[in-house]
């Protein structure tokens, strides 16, 4: 299990939140409870979740509508949508907003603390690029694929995420708005050694120089942009293996 991970249960009832926080912080989680989207997200605005619980009908904001605003403040964010009124067309909508399990009620509580060491055991990604459409695109495109995904658009955010997550994969712009991402590279190697970095850019021919001096002192890959995106997949798949721990 991973420990001291933080999940958020958001539900109207209040003994639903009661008794799934009960249940989780009996195995072990941090867990918060809020009973509308709005106590939420005053939550999320200070402290980052690894997983969100949420109930799909709620009074004044629902479980997507929350979830749409809750990864715009943390990207890692695993969405499990908890709904009495769980069918196809509910859970297409969930994981079109982003959401990765649709669970129906009464939860079965050994199907949800699978479900939750499963999203923890996710590999975590770091993006660090400035180009939010770019950014918002590879979430979607990592959370479909299961990586846990976190967005920094410049290099003192993404020094803030090194110094508080354990990365798997690190994606590194080389051009940023203050910078270049070879500082980012820097930085990665001094708080996340085990992290495996991919370089990225635009710019091929202008950058070059830049590109390989940062392969040479050790980052894994480089992917161009436009992205080949299943060669992006396949590097990303890649690196996964080689964190794993072998058997």
């Amino acid at each position: 299990m991973t420990h001291s991970a933080s999940i958020l249960v958001v539900d109207d009832e209040a003994d639903t939140c009661r008794n799934l926080s009960d249940i989780l912080t009996d195995v072990g989680y941090q867990v918060d409870t809020a009973l509308d989207g709005f106590a939420a997200l005053k939550l999320v605005r200070q402290k980052c979740y690894d997983i969100a619980l949420l109930d799909l009908k709620m009074p004044g904001m629902d479980g997507l509508t929350l979830y749409r605003q809750l990864r715009k403040i943390c990207s890692k964010t695993v969405a499990l949508v908890v709904t009495a009124y769980a069918n196809e067309a509910t859970a297409e909508e969930a994981l079109a907003a982003g959401a990765w399990q649709v669970l129906p009620k009464p939860v079965d509580l050994e199907r949800l603390l699978c479900l939750v060491e499963e999203a923890l055991n996710q590999p975590l990604v770091l993006i660090v690029d400035d180009d939010p459409d770019l950014c918002a695109n590879l979430w979607d495109l990592l959370r479909e694929r299961g990586y846990r995904v976190v967005i920094a658009h410049e290099e003192d955010e993404a020094a803030h995420h090194l110094q508080e997550h354990a990365f798997s994969i690190v994606l590194i712009d080389m051009k940023l708005p203050r910078g270049d991402g070879s500082q980012v590279f820097q930085r990665v190697r001094q708080s996340n050694p085990q992290a495996h970095t991919v370089v990225i850019t635009g710019h091929r021919v202008e950058l070059d120089p830049l590109v390989q001096r940062v392969l040479a002192e050790g980052a894994d890959a480089v992917c161009y942009k436009p992205f080949d995106v299943p060669h992006l997949l396949s590097t990303l798949q890649r690196l996964t293996e080689r964190s794993r721990p072998q058997s």
